[in-house]
């Protein structure tokens, strides 16, 4: 089996620089051109709720949530992320804030999540006017509070951080993609590197003369160089 002579690799390599410099360049600039022309920024925005106790909280001004509360509202988590994205909820939502626009399709922009182990809900939208996801956020959340007041004849629901309005997209990041970029152009580099050299016939060293005609080489003529008049 043929070993492999890490220093002639390295060689292999290090001659190539210039063009494997190039090829990282040109694909940072492909990734850097994509992610500013091609990829439409969206943000995000969250409001959280939290479910609490169900008593009438004109009885007492310091209700107790007993156990049987916790479960129950456990039981409603699953529910309750369901009916934030009904058709009932998301219609009134848009018909509050004049959105033209199909349930379904803004249903798509529209993540609920439930924090595990928690009685805590997550609605996440996702718009490419940033206002206009924390406000739609907020919306729903109020017409999701009222809702479950009408349906289930119970105030558990309450809103424990309101939407921001945020400041950065949620699906561009630059540092990201130029690494991600850099490290496609390395690879294709390496690749074209090893190509190249598989291509290239012309003999090099010694050992490719021995390779060629299985013949070991007695002598070598060395290059003379020439500085001046001055000969070596």
């Amino acid at each position: 089996m043929e070993e492999i002579d890490l220093k002639e690799l390295f060689n292999m390599f290090w001659s190539k620089k210039i063009q494997i410099i190039l090829i990282i360049l040109i694909f940072i600039t492909i990734g850097f051109i994509y992610t500013v022309q091609f990829i439409t920024p969206m943000y995000d925005s969250s409001t959280t709720l939290v479910l609490v106790s169900s008593a009438d909280e004109s009885l007492t001004t310091n209700t107790m949530i007993t156990a049987t509360d916790v479960s129950l509202n456990s039981k409603l988590v699953s529910t309750y992320s369901e009916l934030i994205k009904s058709k009932n909820v998301l219609r009134e939502v848009m018909t509050n804030l004049g959105i033209q626009m199909e349930e379904d399709v803004l249903k798509k922009y529209i993540t609920v999540s439930a924090v595990e182990d928690t009685e805590l809900i997550e609605i996440t939208v996702t718009n490419e006017n940033p206002d206009s996801a924390s406000i739609m956020a907020n919306e729903i959340a109020k017409v999701f509070t009222k809702k479950v007041k009408e349906i289930y004849n119970i105030n558990n629901v309450q809103i424990v951080d309101e939407a921001e309005i945020p400041t950065e997209p949620s699906n561009i990041n630059h540092v990201k993609d130029i690494i991600m970029f850099a490290s496609i152009g390395f690879v294709i580099a390496i690749i074209y590197v090893i190509i190249a050299n598989m291509l290239d016939t012309s003999i090099k060293t010694a050992e490719d003369i021995e390779a060629i005609h299985d013949m070991p080489v007695l002598a070598s003529i060395p290059m003379i160089k020439h500085l001046g008049n001055e000969r070596k």
